[in-house]
């Protein structure tokens, strides 16, 4: 699909666009993004991708160019703990969708909509070097006018995940080249541990399992951003 400019009033900041399928490329985005953060209020604007797909990078590099007006709170420190997916026999399927505390998930974005005057809520993260959660590790102060979190499942329509996609002003589909979106997924595999056939598997069983899921809920997103 051929990228094409976003009109105007969809660049207004509202929520609720209604976008779905209209492709548009990164300087587009952040104009929408930028409208979001000074509307006047806290906005949430959620982004959805396949694993390896660019996620992560386009959080950050939004958060990083609206310079101070936003923070990332990524949706995978609601991973269950290790110890947890082991007790549920769900280890060797870690990053499924009944593999997170989606409740948590939601509470901490409710907490998130409506900021307290000098109250900092602090969101969990997700270290890549132990495959844990940390939690109370990312500070959202009050002023903040524009968080910004990532994930998988955010779309999902299906209980508990359904609450979600409620709870964002916005959300964003982000699409890749699959063939290097699989790339990017392998070779992070490998460099968080993985032997280079490990990862080859994981990335084209379990993951993938994941993508097709998460690929059906691309039509319920405000907007659709490619990150190649």
């Amino acid at each position: 699909m051929v990228s094409q400019r976003v009109p105007d009033d969809r660049l207004s900041g509202r929520p609720g666009v209604g976008a779905a399928g209209l492709e548009v490329p990164y300087r587009d985005a952040l104009e929408m993004a930028q409208g979001l953060a000074v509307s006047g209020r806290r906005r949430i604007l959620g982004i959805v991708g396949k694993p390896g797909g660019g996620k992560s990078a386009l959080a950050a590099r939004l958060v990083e160019d609206l310079a101070g007006l936003a923070v990332y709170v990524p949706m995978d420190g609601f991973h269950l703990a290790n110890s947890q997916l082991e007790r549920l026999g769900r280890r060797e399927r870690k990053g499924a969708i009944d593999t997170f505390d989606a409740a948590g998930y939601a509470g901490l974005l409710r907490r998130l909509r409506e900021p307290v005057k000098d109250v900092t809520v602090y969101a969990p993260s997700f270290r890549r070097e132990i495959e844990e959660p940390i939690a109370g590790s990312i500070p959202v102060e009050p002023g903040i006018p524009l968080v910004v979190t990532e994930g998988n499942y955010l779309l999902v329509a299906e209980p508990p995940w359904a609450e979600v996609g409620g709870l964002l002003d916005q959300s964003w589909y982000v699409e890749t080249d699959e063939r290097l979106r699989l790339e990017r997924l392998i070779a992070r595999h490998v460099a968080f541990g993985k032997s280079p056939e490990e990862a080859r598997l994981w990335s084209l069983g379990t993951d993938e399992r994941n993508a097709e899921l998460i690929g059906r809920t691309r039509s319920r997103a405000d907007l659709v951003v490619r990150w190649d």
